[in-house]
């Protein structure tokens, strides 16, 4: 395969509605050279050799594609855009390849990928004008402190749900994360699984750094033993909660969003505590037209490239604050949020520890699922019934790795994970955290049984 020539990317269900591939960056690139190759008019060879090509290695979808390409095409006529596509855990290793396959820009939400291409070398620092664009939102930093890649646009953590659903079962749309624990939300949650699907480490931490190491892994415990556990390749998050599957759904409000768009009979809410996750760009160190790529970068960090975030088949959340003067005043405005201290999640302190976060969470909460959520199904019925399970809950909430262990660093290499990757770390370690899980809920059954529930 010829690495520069737009790649057959695998067609995402949040696409536009449509014939297949209808409107697809790649079946255009296809029209345009046919049509180029039915030209023969001198005026159009000059146009071709004239034209100049920013090659962007990306994971977006079709619909945010095909605004970029045409707006910066429209803005920048003598420059054409190609796209490369690939995930963020097959970008880091296409990307560190003597001559980076001749892309210019990497375009994508994988905060992980951007430090590491950093530290490798990979990346040219950029040299744009940064003007009315903020350097951090809330705890989160939006521009990399040495210069090689900046945040184009940012989404957050929260539930899609369905309002109906949830009025028929008498469930209260969540505030923060505990409301999640109650016992009537058993079965009713869709869970995605951290070490499978990438945006998902960061929000099991959302609650490790709000409450602390030990409370934030007891309520995920406890959220784990109310939730249906989802894999990546399943189905999305919204389609569970819209196609009447679950009442509620932990993900991103970028999905939300896609699937309301589509319409999808659902709404989303955001935790009071919470963060983001910022999709950034960056110019490759083996960029073979740097001014090009510096074009393209800054278009779609211009007010007009940010507005289009906010168009109705898009619907991310924009990195310029201006791009929120016209939006309706009851949509969400993250910079808002940040300023009332909503967004007090700070990436950079949680990101050497998301592997080692989603391995904890396989080996705790996912291995032996069904066993957790018929232990707690158990203590919440006790409780409802007035019996003391206090060591009973107590030994569910027990994590397997002590907090000051997990601030190891050789720890949190060992584990250290792309969004979306191959899960790693010593199978020692992490077979120790699952028999310590065994042992706990042993204990757990143990002590309900002596309290007669």
């Amino acid at each position: 395969m010829n690495p520069l020539k737009p790649v057959n990317r695998p067609r995402f269900r949040h696409a536009s509605p449509g014939a297949p591939g209808a409107n697809s960056p790649a079946r255009r690139h296809v029209l345009r050279a046919a049509l180029a190759s039915a030209c023969v008019l001198p005026i159009g060879r000059a146009a071709r050799a004239t034209t100049r090509t920013v090659r962007v290695l990306t994971a977006y979808p079709d619909e945010v594609l095909s605004a970029f390409e045409a707006g910066f095409e429209r803005a920048h006529p003598g420059l054409h855009v190609q796209w490369i596509w690939r995930m963020p855990h097959d970008a880091l290793p296409y990307l560190s390849e003597p001559g980076q396959h001749g892309v210019d820009v990497y375009w994508s939400a994988s905060p992980r990928t951007y430090a590491a291409l950093a530290n490798r070398g990979a990346l040219r620092r950029l040299t744009i004008d940064d003007a009315g664009l903020p350097e951090r939102i809330g705890a989160t930093l939006l521009a990399d402190p040495a210069g090689y890649f900046r945040a184009t646009e940012i989404a957050g953590y929260g539930w899609a749900y369905d309002a109906a659903a949830l009025g028929k079962l008498g469930l209260a749309v969540p505030r923060d994360w505990p409301d999640l624990a109650a016992p009537g939300w058993a079965g009713r949650i869709a869970l995605p699984i951290p070490a499978r699907v990438g945006f998902a480490p960061v929000m099991v931490d959302l609650p490790l750094q709000a409450w602390g190491w030990e409370r934030g892994w007891a309520l995920w415990s406890e959220i784990a033993g109310n939730a249906r556990l989802l894999d990546r390749g399943a189905t999305f998050i919204t389609d569970e909660v819209g196609e009447g599957r679950a009442a509620l759904g932990l993900t991103i409000d970028f999905f939300a969003a896609s699937a309301v768009a589509r319409g999808a009979g659902i709404a989303f809410g955001y935790p009071q505590h919470n963060g983001v996750n910022p999709g950034s760009i960056a110019i490759t160190a083996g960029a073979t037209d740097v001014a090009a790529a510096e074009a393209f970068v800054r278009y779609v960090l211009s007010a007009d490239g940010q507005a289009l975030l906010t168009t109705p088949t898009i619907r991310k959340l924009p990195v310029r604050p201006a791009a929120y003067a016209a939006q309706p005043a009851a949509g969400f405005n993250p910079f808002a949020a940040a300023a009332a201290g909503g967004l007090d999640y700070d990436n950079d302190a949680g990101r050497p520890r998301l592997g080692l976060i989603a391995a904890l969470f396989q080996q705790w909460l996912v291995l032996d699922h069904a066993e957790l959520t018929a232990l707690w199904r158990r203590v919440h019925d006790a409780e409802a019934a007035g019996r003391d399970v206090t060591a009973a809950r107590a030994a569910l909430s027990a994590v397997p790795l002590p907090a000051d262990a997990a601030r190891d660093p050789a720890l949190q290499r060992a584990f250290e994970q792309i969004e979306g990757g191959a899960a790693g770390g010593p199978a020692a370690v992490a077979d120790g955290w699952r028999n310590a899980a065994r042992v706990s809920r042993s204990q757990a059954a143990a002590a309900l049984e002596a309290a007669g529930a």
